[in-house]
């Protein structure tokens, strides 16, 4: 029989610097910016002793120590996450599956087995072996009911969420237990009279369309009765954006200084782009004003570009949407490439 299994790396990065630190076993940690947590930087992860504290990925460094004031807080290393990260694939594609690479720390495994429960024990295995880490295994009948089965084995375990199963485990859940659905959307379904999964998959079509759209309204139905690809494929996982940000240690009310951030950070995304050997099609930019109010717009190039003058430009464009009275603490700018590939 064919299955879809999800590999959900545990606490990644927070597991990869412990492997780098293993006197850090067992503490909270806490990873992010350049590990100061005086300065203004956000949370890329924490390890599960730090969020017994509440201490969550993207919160401001500060209010992380102030919660957990005994955690051990670490710069980010992206590199040497991309390179722990490629070695757990690489160890995955040596048994008989195919794997779709979603991340850093995920992937959907396809393969034909009688027992999908030993064969994502196998895969626990090679990834400790290679890596010395732990990874949760979901299995499922398709994308969807393996992801979410991966979230119901963490930290470390296997869990099978099929169509046998589905509705004994999700039926009185919450829309926004399902994966595709945030609190805004959740909260949308909401004001329909619709809070459950149950209910979700018996809405009437016509009312989600009016509400959502004729595409994503019929798409969050499915999605309430576990519907959704079961295709794994072994594809390139391919970027669909590149973006650069700064948080700023001070303030900044000058709109010229701004742009000029925002100048030096399109330079940095227009040599991303390049590397990537794709030309961009969106440019996007990022607002976070004092004390925590974050904006975006963007807009679409005339045509895909490389050039680091064309992508500036356009940032500019964009950062003149925003109304720069307030103080700004960060500045991001993003290029998006094109979704077709010609």
């Amino acid at each position: 029989m064919k299955w879809v299994l999800h590999v959900d790396l545990d606490q990644f990065i927070a597991a990869v610097e412990i492997a780098r630190h293993p006197e850090l076993r067992g503490k909270p940690v806490v990873v992010g910016g350049n590990g100061d947590p005086t300065e203004r930087a956000v949370v890329a992860t924490a390890s599960y002793e730090a969020r017994e504290f509440g201490v969550q990925s993207g919160m401001p460094l500060r209010i992380a120590a102030k919660r957990c004031p005994d955690a051990v807080f670490l710069p980010s290393d992206p590199d040497a996450y991309l390179e722990v990260s490629a070695r757990v694939m690489a160890a995955v594609r040596e048994l008989p599956v195919v794997v779709e690479v979603l991340g850093w720390d995920e992937a959907f495994v396809g393969a034909e087995t009688a027992d999908p429960e030993a064969l994502a024990a196998a895969i626990k295995e090679a990834v400790a072996r290679e890596t010395g880490l732990s990874c949760a295994v979901g299995i499922g009948d398709n994308k969807l009911r393996a992801k979410l089965a991966t979230g119901f084995g963490k930290p470390g375990g296997i869990y099978r969420l099929t169509r046998e199963n589905w509705w004994d485990v999700m039926a009185a859940r919450p829309t926004d237990a399902l994966w595709g659905i945030g609190g805004k959307t959740a909260k949308k379904l909401g004001e329909l009279g619709i809070h459950t999964v149950l209910g979700l998959a018996g809405a009437d079509p016509a009312e989600l369309a009016a509400r959502f759209g004729p595409k994503t309204g019929p798409w969050l139905r499915l999605l309430g009765g576990g519907i959704s690809d079961a295709e794994v494929s072994a594809t390139p996982w391919v970027a669909r954006s590149r973006s650069r940000e700064t948080t700023f240690q001070r303030d900044l009310t000058d709109p010229a200084e701004m742009a000029a951030e925002v100048t030096a950070l399109a330079k940095r995304v227009a040599q991303d782009v390049l590397d990537e050997g794709r030309p961009a099609a969106r440019v996007a930019v990022k607002v976070r004003f004092v004390p925590f109010l974050t904006h975006t717009h963007s807009i679409t190039l005339p045509e895909p570009t490389s050039d680091a003058g064309e992508l500036d430009r356009a940032a500019q464009e964009v950062l003149g949407m925003f109304e720069l009275t307030r103080a700004v603490r960060l500045l991001g700018v993003r290029a998006e490439f094109p979704r077709e590939e010609p």
